[in-house]
């Protein structure tokens, strides 16, 4: 990359980055880039064990971000960095699970999170992103990390000794100055700023999903402490409604729909398309039909990707920088959290080591491929009618239902006993798909109900509650 570099005492450098001299000392212990949930994570974990951190983000905070409900994994991470009091204090919505409901209110499953084996804190939060990141943000900065934001780091080069960063101002100045580490974790989000230099992105073609959403108020909420909690409405063309009350006033409502889905939709507009699909949609028709839009219709690609390699020599990959998944079962937060906490632990083990290798990092990659994995499984799973039809159906056994609410809590590896009888689940899944010994709840939003129900009343008289809940 041409351009203009400053280096140690303000000495300017002509040409390419790889080329440019490469001084002695360490600006830094560890470079981070990006200050989202992941970066902020994995900064401030390593400032509070004594590392020296420069933290640099594109943006300004706060800053508008989607994908606000949390899991209660979380909490794990929260403690690990010592913000839980400050995310408690915080008063956000509180959510203490996930309501799945088909769209014409035939059905509907209560995955609470205090029912769920494994699970130590079952209360979490649903967020407005440009408030949650900023305190997080600001968190790691009053650990001792060095936070810049409206910097942007724009190349980076790796030598036996350490990590290289040409950092550019996004405003005023645009020269580059380079900034030297001993190693670099990657948390820049879906930009990739890695993954893009060593060409590690694996798309997931059957996870080429499109979101369209907004904020409303005026939505009713459900009672008691269920209040907080997330509502997922599956569609019938296997795309599904979320509604995430985000504060006292607002709730997140969006759809996503699977790419073809979205492409044949005939509308001008995506103000026109997410009321289309609103008014195709019984139980979510009914819940906005007083409620009243406050913000611009958004639309967002949700392809969900992997990675060839989440870590190498100096350097780790963190948050949505190493996977997205489509966030059907709002796993990013969780994800970027966790991830951040175990890339800075395993650069400050091998800064303790004298060891940045590939090799040493090896067991955080398998661990980032593991969580990936098996997140994925459970949501290319929702997009099957075999899945749903299981999921949905009346009397699950108790056990079984319990150890899928512990994956939906955030906890992707789970006890051994729990472990098997997801995979039984599984299992009646595949076996639903060819022999189909549980009932279709597959609807159509061009088929008029024929006993003249309301949707209300739908939800009302054909409700499904779990044996544990009644």
């Amino acid at each position: 990359m041409a351009g203009f570099y400053y280096g140690v005492g303000g000495a300017r450098f002509d040409g390419i980055l790889s080329g440019m001299p490469v001084a002695a000392a360490f600006d830094c212990d560890v470079i981070v880039a990006g200050g989202g949930p992941a970066g902020s994570a994995a900064s401030a974990w390593l400032a509070r064990q004594g590392r020296s951190v420069k933290l640099f983000e594109r943006d300004s905070f706060p800053r508008f971000h989607i994908g606000e409900s949390l899991l209660a994994s979380v909490n794990d991470a929260l403690v690990a960095i010592g913000a839980d009091d400050l995310v408690r204090r915080a008063s956000f919505p509180e959510k203490w699970g996930a309501t799945f409901m088909l769209a014409d209110g035939r059905a509907e499953r209560y995955a609470d999170f205090g029912i769920a084996p494994g699970v130590r804190t079952p209360q979490t939060w649903q967020v407005p992103r440009a408030d949650f990141d900023h305190l997080l943000l600001r968190h790691a900065a009053s650990t001792g990390v060095d936070v810049h934001e409206r910097h942007r780091i724009v190349d980076v080069a790796f030598d036996a000794d350490g990590v290289t960063a040409a950092v550019t101002a996004t405003e005023g100045d645009r020269h580059s100055v380079p900034v030297r580490a001993r190693a670099i974790i990657d948390a820049s989000g879906r930009g990739g700023l890695l993954s893009r230099k060593f060409g590690l992105r694996i798309d997931e073609p059957r996870l080429a999903n499109i979101a369209v959403f907004s904020h409303y108020s005026g939505v009713p909420r459900q009672a008691g402490r269920r209040s907080g909690d997330i509502r997922i409405v599956s569609r019938g063309d296997l795309g599904w409604f979320w509604l995430i009350p985000i504060s006292g006033d607002l709730m997140s409502v969006g759809v996503v729909l699977p790419r073809d889905t979205f492409q044949a939709k005939a509308v001008p507009d995506h103000e026109s398309l997410l009321e289309r699909v609103v008014a195709e949609t019984p139980v979510v028709a009914a819940l906005l039909s007083g409620a009243r839009r406050e913000w611009p219709v958004r639309v967002e690609k949700d392809f969900s990707f992997s990675s060839r390699a989440y870590a190498g020599d100096r350097w780790l990959l963190a948050g949505d920088a190493g996977s997205f998944l489509d966030p059907v079962f709002s796993t990013g937060v969780a994800i970027a959290l966790e991830s951040g906490v175990e890339a800075a632990q395993a650069v400050a083990a091998g800064l303790a080591a004298g060891d940045l290798s590939a090799r040493r990092f090896e067991w955080f990659a398998r661990r980032q491929r593991l969580r990936y994995l098996s997140f994925r499984r459970f949501v290319l799973g929702f997009y099957t009618p075999e899945f749903r039809d299981l999921f949905f159906s009346e009397d699950p056994p108790p056990h079984l239902f319990r150890a899928l609410v512990s994956v939906f809590a955030g906890y992707w590896q789970p006890a051994f006993r729990t472990r098997c009888w997801v995979a039984v689940f599984f299992g009646l899944v595949r076996l639903q798909r060819w022999i189909r010994f549980a009932p279709s709840f597959r609807y159509h939003a061009d088929r008029s109900r024929s006993d003249g129900e309301s949707p209300a009343a739908a939800r009302a008289s054909h409700t499904v509650t779990p044996p544990h809940q009644r």
